[in-house]
């Protein structure tokens, strides 16, 4: 356009003689300026919109590393409040679990002091009935002698002495009963304290540690990509360890563990021992599972058979076939209550020991039986029959002596017990059991188990109320007494003691205590 100014003068300078062309040419020169205008116009907004656009897409591409920056920023932090939340939660569930055990505790010295109290009353009830009884005789005794002496003065010497031979005659006679009465009573005292002497001495005597609670197998993993090497393209390799080892792999967003599911705790170990093995190796897929499962089968039979001989070495036994003492090991991974069976079974082994020693007995021979008494729990289920039958009979295989032999298969007196061992035996094995601490079970497990106690006292007919008392150990119901007689009272405690024996699981023994109540109440204006 400058140019174009420029010469334009020249033009109609060029052009002066001919006036008729300067209208054409300035009309000419001003399209040709609005053309080159034009075409600048159009580069210049074209210029700005590739500009524009080329802004966005940085804007948009900041937008979007910093949106993603944000959502790791936010997933770590929901990661981390998972994590504290979780760990927030055991220590509730830690000191849920403390709690429990307090009350447990409390309710046990309750149910002491109760039943302390209780035996003081009767003393006190047997006291006051002898001083009436005392009294009553007194009075009889006045009596008597007021009207001997008024017989007394009207008869003559041979009357009086042979009536005196006959009274110490009879004195005699009731003090030799009163005297046989009070050696009996006194011998049966001697032996009861001298029984509860020698079982507080026995008990005292064997130290146990505490039982552990057990609900499951936890692997550690070191990543959490391992947990995707675990189950495998499609699946595979979690399908073939879970069919190897025949438990169930629970992998869920628990950081960097999973959980191991079995009901049996042999199978459950094997699986442990070839996870842990694995995930060392990093080589993860079926071949080299069904080795390393093969390899932990191997090592768990060498661990079972270290663990009986560690047992039979710790009780200082000689004489055991081979394959019992490998059998014994597999009770190492046995659990009933959540309670060790091998160290129940080594306990119960040094109580009748122990027992047979205060009583003159071989405690060798009891010790040798109470080892042995639950070692048909670790016998497969090809074998029928109860554990205290199958143990018996697998004991006699290899060479068990008959008393041996009868204390394993009546220690839960499914036989008759022939010798004093298999009596010592089930003493020991109550005593191991029963005892603080040896057996737990859990918060929810011990819930329903009361809560089954209440419901099968409510279902029979008459029953009003039934609570479950001393951690379930005691249950009391009330009667309604227009429906339930005495006698009725007495016979619905028998159908509930056969009731619970037939349908509930439980530790120890369960006391029933029927009431059957009915007031009257007047008011007096």
């Amino acid at each position: 356009m400058a140019a174009f100014a420029m010469y334009l003068p020249l033009l109609l300078v060029d052009y002066g003689e001919n006036d008729w062309l300067s209208p054409v040419v300035l009309i000419i020169g001003g399209g040709i300026g609005f053309l080159v205008v034009w075409a600048l116009t159009r580069h210049t907004r074209r210029v700005a919109h590739e500009q524009a656009a080329e802004l966005i897409e940085v804007a948009r591409r900041e937008a979007a590393v910093a949106a993603e920056e944000l959502k790791q920023k936010a997933e770590a932090e929901i990661q981390e409040k998972r994590a504290e939340a979780n760990r927030e939660f055991d220590r509730r569930e830690i000191e849920a679990d403390a709690r429990l055990r307090e009350i447990r505790a409390h309710e046990e010295s309750l149910a002491l002091l109760d039943y302390q109290l209780e035996q003081r009353q009767e003393r006190l009830n047997r006291e006051n009935a002898a001083v009436r009884q005392a009294r009553d005789a007194l009075r009889a005794l006045s009596k008597s002698v007021r009207k001997r002496l008024e017989g007394v003065s009207q008869m003559d010497a041979d009357e009086i002495r042979r009536a005196l031979r006959e009274e110490v005659m009879l004195e005699c006679q009731d003090e030799l009963r009163a005297l046989k009465r009070e050696t009996l009573e006194k011998s049966e005292q001697e032996l009861q304290n001298s029984a509860r002497r020698i079982l507080v001495a026995a008990m005292q005597r064997i130290a146990s540690k505490p039982n552990n609670d057990l609900t499951s197998t936890l692997v550690p993993l070191p990543s959490e990509e391992m947990k995707g090497r675990i189950i495998g393209r499609e699946g595979r390799n979690i399908k073939a360890f879970e069919a190897a080892t025949g438990v169930t792999v629970l992998i869920d967003e628990s950081p960097q563990m999973v959980l191991l599911s079995s009901f049996d705790p042999m199978r459950r170990e094997v699986a442990r021992v070839a996870l842990d093995a694995l995930v060392k190796d990093g080589r993860i897929h079926p071949a080299t599972i069904e080795e390393f499962v093969k390899r932990a089968q191997e090592e768990i039979e060498l661990t079972t058979t270290q663990a009986g001989e560690e047992a039979v070495a710790q009780l200082n036994i000689n004489g055991l076939h081979h394959e019992i003492v490998k059998l014994l090991g597999r009770l190492k991974f046995r659990f009933s209550y959540n309670q060790n069976v091998l160290d129940h079974s080594v306990e119960t082994a040094y109580l009748a020991s122990m027992l047979a020693s205060e009583v003159g007995l071989d405690p060798n021979l009891a010790k040798r039986a109470g080892l042995l008494h639950d070692i048909g729990k670790a016998v497969s289920s090809e074998f029928e029959g109860s554990h205290a039958h199958v143990g018996a009979e697998f004991i006699k295989r290899y060479g068990e002596t008959p008393i041996v032999v009868n204390a394993v298969a009546a220690h839960h007196e499914e036989v008759k017990p022939e010798t004093v061992y298999a009596g010592l035996v089930i003493l020991a094995d109550t005593i191991s059991a029963v005892r603080p601490g040896a057996r737990a079970e859990s918060m929810a497990v011990y819930a329903k188990r009361l809560e089954r106690l209440e419901k099968l006292a409510l279902m029979l007919p008459g029953v009003q109320q039934a609570f479950a008392i001393q951690a379930g150990r005691e249950i009391r119901v009330v009667v309604s007494p227009q429906t339930v007689t005495d006698d009725g009272a007495r016979d619905l405690a028998k159908e509930l003691r056969a009731k619970i024996e037939a349908e509930l699981q439980y530790p120890s023994s369960i006391k029933i205590t029927v009431i059957r109540e009915q007031r009257f109440t007047e008011t007096a204006t």
